[in-house]
């Protein structure tokens, strides 16, 4: 057994390392200057209890992007000096977000040993390769991420933080081959085990869907699947779900193969950057694929959290797709089959899970962007089902947002809709079906999302204040509104969202601009915490509709004079000085 030592490396505090919703992400070349990543991590381990480090059991992986080898083998030398008995890592250091919160909770060592956290290296959606996007982000032993409480810990430790040990002699961990790498330190043994990265995660979605009921799905020749891993760490995953257990043909994975840069793409699954998924689609407006699309679609980003949900010629809005489940989850999915603690969304999401939930009577919530808000109602026993509109759903099965269980979600929901049509020459029951019967049971809300990135951050935050200055006299805003679009309804209130957290009573304030209209819609405007250089605004327009006859126009047809109120009455062109966002939702 390789014995190892422990040296102590005096450093300095590093500006700039407080951690957003979802951890700390910059360019790969900030986490690449000395100390940088070490001093982070040292924050962290500084941040928590002394039993969730001496002697614990902590998850290392992510997404697979480049710089994780590096990051690996450097929190395995510093988890080692920190008294740490033992690292976890997915093999070839990947493992999905929901793959990590399902091993924190669900995993058990052959000695027993259970995971009380873990380093998730991973930015998410945002580019990979040596010019582009690092991350890092801290999961509890519930296996969501930190809460407020931690990284604000974590940040005032990066402010202060004089030096850290490292078990510098500690050789290379082989993170390619499965087995147990043990070594003797100055506090006793520390073990590296490798896994495969799948067993656990497959396992877990076996006990919440039924497969057969999928399996029989893929199986007919009335449908058609297509799933793209955008070169993330989904397709660690896909082959093994959809062609293995699912029986899907190989031809249905679209860059399944994980790569350090994401094959150069932006591992973001939206109508945008999915570009080869959309053609195969049918709902790009350049690329003619020929041929006819499948009957179902689905995207991931890069660390397999989010999804897209596509029908043949039909995109499923993320906000449209969680009250989708929601209502249909019950009858459609065994582990919901004794029915829904709740259901909750993120303020900017639209509110057809809402109207969902009036409708069956269930608790409601809505909460700040970030998925540890949810994850706090799911341990109190308070939230099954749960979404956001930058494309995350999830439910109480894990603490983070889980891609390949929504794409699983809607498979048996499709499969359910269609059990009798499956053996026979019958119509089958698609996607856009699914959608259009939703809305004429529960009306419809059109929603677009306009993303502004890198803008310059002071700017950013002057075109906030003017919002919130405007909101000190509606009548005002209702005068400039009135001499864009006159039709547009008078806003009722505005505010800044404050969230109350009813389980912990903890205070959320400042968390996006909200403009509420007379007639439901809705203006709402924040700045997100999730780009790596400058500031993204995002701005959310949302109109509903009740009227049958009305809910089959065009989104951005309906939506357009309060676009235009929204662009005008922000003075976001001044401001950001765009003519058009970088992307449109």
């Amino acid at each position: 057994m390789v014995s190892f030592k422990v040296s102590v490396v005096s450093t300095s505090p590093i500006d700039g390392q407080k951690p957003g919703t979802s951890g700390l992400r910059k360019k790969v070349r900030v986490f690449k200057q000395p100390n940088y990543l070490e001093n982070f991590v040292q924050a962290t381990f500084n941040a928590l209890t002394p039993e969730k480090v001496k002697g614990a059991t902590l998850v290392v992986s992510g997404d697979g992007r480049y710089y994780s080898e590096q990051a690996i083998q450097i929190i395995v030398k510093m988890a080692a000096a920190n008294g740490v008995r033992r690292v976890w890592v997915g093999q070839n250091s990947l493992l999905s977000t929901p793959a990590v919160s399902a091993i924190i909770r669900e995993r058990v060592g052959a000695d027993g040993s259970k995971a009380t956290g873990a380093f998730i290296l991973t930015a998410s959606h945002n580019p990979g390769g040596p010019t582009e996007d690092f991350g890092i982000k801290y999961n509890m032993e519930n296996g969501g991420p930190a809460p407020e409480s931690i990284t604000d810990k974590i940040y005032e430790n990066t402010k202060t933080i004089k030096e850290y040990p490292i078990a510098e002699d500690l050789p290379r961990v082989d993170i390619s081959t499965i087995g147990i790498t043990s070594f003797e330190g100055p506090e006793g043994k520390f073990d590296v085990e490798v896994f495969d990265s799948a067993d656990d995660y497959v396992k877990l979605m076996k006990s919440i869907f039924d497969f057969e009921s999928i399996k029989k799905l893929l199986s007919s020749p009335n449908f058609t699947f297509c799933y793209d891993a955008l070169h993330g760490v989904a397709g660690a995953y896909a082959h093994r779900i959809f062609v293995e257990e699912l029986g899907a043909e190989e031809s249905s994975l679209l860059n399944c193969v994980p790569k350090e840069d994401f094959g150069g793409g932006h591992p973001d699954p939206n109508l945008t950057y999915a570009k080869e998924l959309v053609a195969r689609m049918g709902l790009s407006k350049t690329d003619d694929t020929g041929g006819e699309p499948p009957e179902f679609g689905a995207a991931a980003d890069g660390d397999a959290d989010r999804n897209m949900i596509l029908g043949k010629r039909f995109f499923v809005t993320p906000s449209d797709s969680v009250a989708i489940i929601a209502a249909n989850a019950v009858g459609a999915i065994p582990y919901f089959s004794s029915g829904l603690k709740g259901v909750a969304r993120s303020m900017p999401t639209s509110a057809a899970l809402d109207v969902v939930a009036k409708n069956l009577g269930l608790k409601f919530f809505e909460v700040p962007t970030g998925w540890k808000f949810f994850g706090n109602l799911m341990d109190a026993g308070m939230c099954s089902v749960c979404g956001e509109e930058s494309f995350g759903t999830g439910s109480d099965h894990i603490r983070e947002k889980d891609g390949i269980w929504a794409v699983l979600a809607w498979l048996s929901i499709l499969a359910h809709k269609n059990k009798e049509t499956l053996d026979g020459n019958a119509k089958l029951v698609t996607v856009e079906d699914i959608v259009r019967q939703h809305w004429a049971t529960y009306g419809r809300h059109y929603y677009t999302r306009y993303d502004y990135e890198n803008v310059d951050a002071t700017k950013a935050k002057e075109l906030m204040g003017l919002l919130v200055k405007l909101q000190s006299s509606l009548p005002e805003v209702n005068k400039i509104i009135k001499g864009i679009h006159p039709e547009v309804a008078n806003v009722a209130s505005a505010d800044e969202f404050e969230y109350i957290d009813p389980v912990d009573g903890s205070v959320s304030k400042h968390q996006g601009i909200r403009y509420l209209f007379e007639d439901g819609s809705r203006l709402v405007f924040r700045l997100s915490g999730t780009g790596s250089e400058g500031a993204t605004i995002r701005l959310y327009i949302e109109q509903y509709e009740k009227d049958a006859s009305k809910i089959g126009r065009d989104s951005q047809d309906a939506l357009a004079p309060l676009v235009d109120v929204a662009l005008k009455l922000s003075k976001m062109q001044e401001f950001t000085g765009r003519s058009s966002p970088t992307v449109i939702t």
